[in-house]
């Protein structure tokens, strides 16, 4: 069982990613398992990109065992659009998966993640994205 943590009883949580991409992510947990996240921001390399995505997650809580907290891993799918300065821009199925480290007496959440992108257009190719950052629940 899921030891009581300060996270569990708060269903909203804003924070920042570093990675690909870089920026502000939310996330809103539907109920125990499941979840919706999402987030904009902007790649941190090579060109001008403005990237904005959404996710459904499902949470696996007892795969990895912790003394205090709580590290559930999460798989999913949603959706990502790019739009790249003087380039096609690109649109795209995000298929994440990642782990968050939920502490006992903090309504923090810091995690990791990486995200295998089936890029639809312009071109069909993928890109292999992922980052890590922290979230504060409300």
């Amino acid at each position: 069982s899921t030891p009581a943590l300060a996270a569990d009883s708060r269903t909203f949580g804003i924070g920042v990613i570093a990675g690909e991409p870089t920026g502000i992510t939310g996330k809103y947990m539907l109920n125990e398992y499941n979840a919706i996240d999402g987030g904009v921001g902007w790649k941190t390399s090579g060109d001008s990109e403005f990237h904005i995505y959404a996710d459904y997650l499902f949470h696996i809580h007892d795969l990895i065992k912790v003394s205090k907290g709580a590290l559930p891993v999460y798989v999913g799918g949603g959706l990502r659009y790019v739009d790249r300065d003087k380039k096609d821009n690109k649109f795209g199925i995000r298929i994440p998966v990642g782990l968050e480290y939920l502490f006992e007496n903090v309504s923090l959440g810091a995690f990791a993640e990486l995200v295998p992108v089936l890029n639809l257009s312009p071109d069909t190719d993928f890109d292999l994205e992922g980052g890590v950052g922290i979230r504060f629940y409300f």
